[in-house]
């Protein structure tokens, strides 16, 4: 048998046998490619006056938020921030620093004029709009931004902060295991949840009661950072964890709560 002639089939410049190609195919050779490339630069270049600095850090510089604009961008850094939501590193439990710039920064800790015309030392929940104020004198409050869970849905009116407590320990209530039984682990016949980083109420935790009744309602922190501002599957009322810290810091035992 003769051998195939291995020889008689060649490559194009674009890697296919020329067996393949017809001969109008076969024309454009390796120099008609690199030709055809550079008057594509050419005719392209001819297109594009040159940029100057100030036009090229016009076109390219970030969108930011602002009064103008505030539904979209992104947010500055400010060293007033940074310091704020820097980590916690003398904690039980060392805290993160938190990427405020992924945040709306409306919900950002900030002290603004008093919505809610309750007396100084008021907390008030604004369910709706994901608020939690601190009154303050003046007509002025402090302002959280917040998530509200399920459980924070389920309950409004007027109590008090009962107590508070540091890393405190978590008991999911029987409703939530109902919906998610591999909660059970950390009901309270095992024990809880012991306190830690990834703990659902966080770094605090101000625990809600009316008439002297437990509400199960709290106000407390979150290692989810993403959902301030949101309505979330599960939970009372939750702050980022450096703002419960400074929240926990301001607050008494006693203090009356609003949530609407």
């Amino acid at each position: 048998m003769k051998a195939p002639n291995k020889d008689k089939t060649t490559m194009t410049a674009a890697g296919l046998p020329d067996t393949e190609l017809s001969s109008v195919e076969r024309g454009y050779t390796r120099r008609g490619l690199l030709g055809l490339g550079l008057g594509s630069a050419a005719a392209l270049a001819g297109c594009a006056p040159p940029h100057t600095t100030q036009q090229f850090v016009a076109e390219t510089s970030p969108l930011y938020r602002s009064t103008a604009n505030p539904a979209s961008g992104l947010v500055r850094r400010t060293p007033y921030y940074d310091a704020m939501y820097a980590a916690k590193l003398d904690e039980q439990f060392p805290l993160p620093a938190i990427p405020y710039e992924e945040i709306d920064p409306v919900y950002l800790r900030q002290e603004v004029a008093d919505p809610t015309g309750e007396v100084p030392g008021t907390l008030v929940v604004d369910t709706a709009d994901r608020f939690l104020y601190l009154v303050r004198e003046n007509r002025r409050a402090m302002r959280y931004g917040v998530g509200i869970g399920r459980e924070g849905f389920a309950w409004s009116g007027r109590a008090i902060v009962q107590w508070k407590q540091e890393w405190p320990k978590w008991t999911p209530p029987a409703s939530m295991i109902e919906r998610q039984p591999e909660l059970e682990r950390w009901s309270a016949a095992n024990g809880g949840m012991p306190p830690g980083i990834d703990n659902p109420l966080g770094a605090r935790a101000l625990y809600i009661f009316q008439d002297g009744v437990d509400t199960l309602y709290r106000v407390h922190g979150s290692p989810e950072y993403k959902s301030i501002g949101k309505a979330v599957s599960s939970g009372c009322v939750r702050l980022i964890n450096q703002d419960v810290c400074d929240l926990y810091d301001r607050v008494p035992t006693r203090t009356p709560i609003l949530v609407v």
